[in-house]
């Protein structure tokens, strides 16, 4: 039966079963707080019903334009930061060929900006756009956000040199507020197309909103089956299931049983690196969503078996301190198997025959079991394929497990209040009005 498995197997050595399932009742009533709406963060929870509220019409909508969008440009620039670009960018990527962006014939190209202030990367992409046809999709709730409001002033004027006015209004597209924000704003005088990000949809929750599904339909990827995996996920981790079946409370309990135990980093493995991404993504949603209030497991990631050879010894010997989630997939999309050789000087022929997949498995069991001996625990989470319908399914168990992870840690896992304290400081170095006390203080301090 197709299906996502989680297997706590290589975690007893170190948690007994009895003290996971001893969180069932504490994750029972942290279903209850989500689907009652009582809990913290209660304004942030538009994304726990969005897989069965999203229509066939606004489906439609997001795939006209999309089309719109790949017939008459070369290149697609997606400006957003932190939750506006990670969804979209880890779906594309586990579900395109990963040499996809070196294949000419491939179009539109997408990219994503917006993400750094990086002088060069900014400078290297007007260059590369001088030559190109190219679209630009927006993404920001209040239009203000330092990053992707400084690159889109820039790519904006590029683009109306380029084509003028008049058609690179046809070629913006802004993911926003639905009537407020600098961003709304500018899109209802210039004339953008828009969609509306919700307002009770938090970034890091964002993915199956406009926000994701734009850029993933823009890159050819079907969003009715990224949708409907979610709708299944969402059926599979309710409340009416039981706990011992809901695979979301099961990795939420097993994360924070081990976090008792003085695991407090965890590390997403995977062994497939189209996944590396969707690590990405996640690293965003635990840790934005965890780390407060002087608690919170730490999310880490590697891409085996690439990073066992960098920072497998590490993971093998070093401090105790952490588990593995190993993310993996059943079934490849493609076959290959290792060729014969017969001069044999890598004395590999043992493997001739077999397929990379089953190579792969191999070296994937064995450091799971290498881990284990050497006291790292280890969580698995299986999906039969990549797929539309199973990366929608993995974004919406991800985003329910942290919820009720979040929890049962007891902290709010829908705000970020720390991520101001950077920007603060930033906008009084960069003599922001209203910031100059702070500024004067801050530059003293670090003897600028």
């Amino acid at each position: 039966m197709n299906q996502l498995k989680v297997d706590l197997s290589n975690i007893y050595t170190l948690v007994a079963k009895d003290e996971v399932f001893a969180l069932k009742t504490k994750i029972a009533q942290n279903q209850l707080l989500l689907e009652q709406g009582t809990g913290k963060g209660s304004d942030f929870l538009g994304w726990l019903n969005l897989p069965s509220s999203i229509t066939k019409e606004q489906l439609y909508d997001i795939q006209h334009t999309a089309s719109e969008l790949r017939a008459k440009s070369d290149v697609v620039v997606i400006v957003g930061i932190g939750g506006s670009y990670l969804g979209a960018k880890a779906a594309i990527d586990s579900l395109s060929s990963s040499f996809t962006q070196l294949t000419e014939d491939v179009l539109p190209k997408i990219i994503f900006a917006g993400n750094s202030i990086c002088e060069d990367y900014h400078a290297e992409l007007l260059e590369l756009l001088e030559t190109k046809r190219y679209s630009i999709v927006v993404i920001s709730k209040s239009g203000t956000t330092t990053e992707p409001a400084i690159t889109f002033r820039v790519l904006k004027q590029h683009l109306e040199r380029q084509v003028g006015k008049t058609e690179a209004a046809s070629r913006i597209v802004a993911i926003t507020d639905l009537s407020k924000g600098a961003l709304r704003k500018l899109a209802d005088s210039e004339g953008y197309r828009t969609f509306v990000i919700p307002d009770d949809v938090g970034g890091r929750f964002s993915v199956l909103t406009p926000v994701g599904l734009l850029p993933i339909a823009i890159a050819g990827i079907d969003i009715v089956k990224l949708v409907e995996g979610a709708r299944k996920a969402m059926d599979d981790t309710s409340s009416s299931v039981a706990f011992d079946q809901n695979p979301a409370c099961i990795y939420a309990a097993a994360r924070n049983a081990l976090y008792q135990k003085g695991k407090k980093v965890e590390i997403l493995v995977n062994f497939t690196p189209r996944l590396h991404y969707l690590t990405e993504w996640w690293k965003q949603l635990f840790g934005e969503s965890e780390g407060k209030e002087g608690k919170g497991i730490f999310p880490a990631g590697v891409d085996f078996t690439t990073d066992l050879h960098s920072m497998g010894q590490y993971i093998q010997e070093g401090e105790r301190m952490l588990f593995e989630t190993v993310l993996s997939v059943e079934k490849p999309s493609h076959r290959l198997v290792v060729p014969d050789d017969p001069d044999n000087l890598d004395q590999l022929n043992f493997l001739s025959g077999k397929r990379f997949s089953e190579v792969n498995l191999m070296a994937q069991m064995g450091t799971i079991a290498a881990h284990s001996d050497g006291g790292v625990p280890c969580i698995s989470i299986s999906i039969p394929e990549l797929s539309p319908y199973w990366v929608g399914y993995l974004f919406y168990f991800f985003e329910r497990a942290c919820a009720l992870s979040g929890y049962t840690l007891g902290v709010n896992p829908f705000d970020q209040p720390g991520v101001e304290a950077y920007k603060r400081n930033m906008f009084a170095l960069l003599g922001k009005p209203g910031y100059e006390a702070d500024g004067r203080k801050l530059r003293e301090k670090l003897g600028l």
